[in-house]
């Protein structure tokens, strides 16, 4: 059993960046579904979908983007709030990422959002990763 499976999922998808695999598979949760989504939106995947290989659980699989000359367009992670030590922010508290060059996840009331979403939907919420 994972304590923390959305630092599993970000692992995965480091390790599958710098090894330039074309895609990474990790269990699928409606959690990291979301992150997904998210990455997707920002441009730090290509794509995602959901695999039943199994009539047991779904696997989510992860299509990663590189640039031409073959570097990954997603440099690091790092997660903000753990199962140890959470990390909450009001919405005059979210701070850029690498100067305004990243990006931060939250969950928030209205569901997951960037950084960015929450400020102009002036809510704040639990600081999940950072990605750049």
């Amino acid at each position: 059993m994972l304590t923390d499976p959305i630092a599993d999922m970000l692992t995965r998808l480091r390790n599958a960046a710098k090894a330039r695999h074309p895609r990474a598979d990790m269990p699928a949760s409606r959690m990291k579904v979301e992150i997904a989504r998210i990455l997707k939106e920002e441009g730090y995947i290509s794509t995602f979908k959901l695999v039943d290989e199994s009539k047991v659980r779904k696997t989510l699989r992860v299509f990663l983007k590189y640039t031409p000359d073959r570097k990954a367009i997603i440099t690091d992670f790092k997660r903000v709030s753990r199962p140890g030590c959470r990390v909450y922010v009001g919405k005059s508290e979210i701070r850029s990422v690498v100067g305004g060059l990243g990006t931060s996840i939250l969950t928030t009331p209205r569901g997951l959002m960037t950084g960015r979403a929450a400020r102009k939907a002036g809510v704040g919420g639990e600081v999940l990763l950072e990605v750049w």
